[in-house]
């Protein structure tokens, strides 16, 4: 009896991590007030590269990096960009699927991606220039 009460308070512990992971503490971009919650996704860049090029679907085969985690208006998902533009998300499988992940975060002004879903964790700032903007992604 004392196993089993033992290994029921263990999953419940680790259900509640899980949970409370499931998004970034002091992440900006997500606003909740008395009309409810807003969250913003970064911006796409004004120019460059990345403004003209096709969305890789995360459905599609076209991905061979980590997952952004990003927090959106549907709530947290996994994305092929940190844009979450349509097709490029899925739903989040973080605690029921390892996979390497970047979780990507505002602070203030300032888009970053983390290595964990902590502002503690390595950061850096999205928009940077190479080398600076090397993530440093993390099975989980």
């Amino acid at each position: 009896m004392k196993a089993i009460t033992m290994l029921v308070l263990a999953t419940s512990a680790l259900a509640c991590l899980a949970a409370q992971a499931q998004y970034v503490k002091g992440n900006e971009a997500v606003k909740t007030t008395a009309a409810g919650k807003t969250v913003e996704t970064p911006p796409m860049p004004a120019t460059g590269p990345m403004r003209n090029t096709k969305p890789c679907l995360a459905s599609g085969s076209c991905f061979a990096g980590a997952w952004l985690m990003v927090e959106t208006q549907d709530g947290l998902v996994e994305c092929t960009e940190a844009y979450a533009r349509a097709g490029t998300c899925r739903p989040s499988t973080y605690g029921a699927k390892k996979a390497s992940r970047l979780w990507v975060v505002k602070r203030g002004s300032e888009w970053l991606q983390c290595q964990y879903p902590d502002l503690g964790s390595k950061c850096v700032n999205m928009f940077a220039r190479p080398p600076a903007n090397m993530p440093f992604d993390a099975v989980q």
